[in-house]
């Protein structure tokens, strides 16, 4: 359980919009179809690489980016995501150090930014530290896929909601209906939505996923959805593009800079295979 938790009337000073309306809001209030999302690991390939990417990928059009917090254990991540987790550790990033690179972001970067980590560092940190930090420096919204909702209803959401952050769920093609539904409710910002239960890493094609894909659109939801786990290609792209609002790439960039350890060479290799 938290500890009592001290409430003040705190809201993101980097975001013009403020609490309960920040810049996620205002993208997909803009732009309502072929989002592109891009995840990358803070810390890699090098760890002063964090704020050279954020500005690489936007100069470049990405319309949202996702900044992993690099864990020992990323229980949802593929093997590609897990070695560069593994490599920001050893190159020496932690929370303390990604925000300290997060700093004057906001005079720089103006895409909607989501902090992307698990429940144990966070909680080691501090949560409600980590939302006040995150607020500090302009950070729009957080996914923590470990943190089960009945939880972060009943201990998190006050403080995540007290610092203007918006709390991105996942569903999976196992998700019941009743729980999609909860959590449509529960959100404002977009939904999650992983093309399978498997891990994250990449995959050639989505033509089994059409019945998942219907069967969310037509549930009609409120919130925007974006979809994530195998998209690598102009295929897989436009696949969810049709079913969606957008598309989440990770692994496919991750890949990329494994392959050239330069940040402008890796974010040119993965634009250029998303129109292959």
């Amino acid at each position: 359980m938290m500890n009592k938790i001290n409430i003040q009337n705190d809201t993101n000073s980097n975001s013009p919009l403020g609490v309960g309306g920040n810049r996620i809001n205002k993208l997909f209030s803009d732009k309502t179809e072929n989002i592109l999302s891009v995840y990358f690991t803070a810390g890699f390939p090098k760890l002063e690489d964090t704020v050279p990417i954020l500005q690489c990928l936007q100069t470049n059009g990405v319309d949202l980016i996702e900044i992993g917090v690099p864990f020992s254990d990323p229980m949802a991540d593929g093997v590609v995501i897990q070695d560069s987790s593994h490599q920001a550790l050893q190159n020496g990033m932690s929370i303390k150090k990604l925000f300290e690179q997060l700093t004057a972001i906001r005079a720089q970067i103006h895409v909607p930014l989501i902090m992307m980590g698990y429940l144990n560092p966070i909680m080691q940190f501090g949560f409600e530290e980590f939302c006040s930090e995150c607020s500090r420096v302009g950070v729009d919204g957080m996914i923590i896929p470990d943190l089960p909702m009945s939880d972060f209803l009943l201990e998190y959401e006050v403080i995540a909601q007290r610092f203007g952050l918006e709390f991105i769920f996942l569903i999976t093609p196992e998700t019941s209906e009743a729980r999609i539904l909860e959590i449509d409710n529960h959100s404002n910002g977009f939904i999650y939505m992983v093309s399978s239960a498997a891990t994250t890493g990449t995959q050639t094609s989505f033509d089994n996923k059409v019945d998942y894909f219907n069967r969310i659109n037509s549930m009609k939801l409120k919130n925007p959805r974006l979809v994530g786990f195998g998209i690598s290609n102009k295929s897989t792209r436009d696949m969810v593009n049709r079913y969606s609002s957008g598309a989440i790439i990770g692994s496919a960039f991750i890949k990329a800079l494994q392959k050239t350890n330069d940040v402008e060479k890796g974010v040119k290799m993965l634009l250029e295979n998303l129109e292959k």
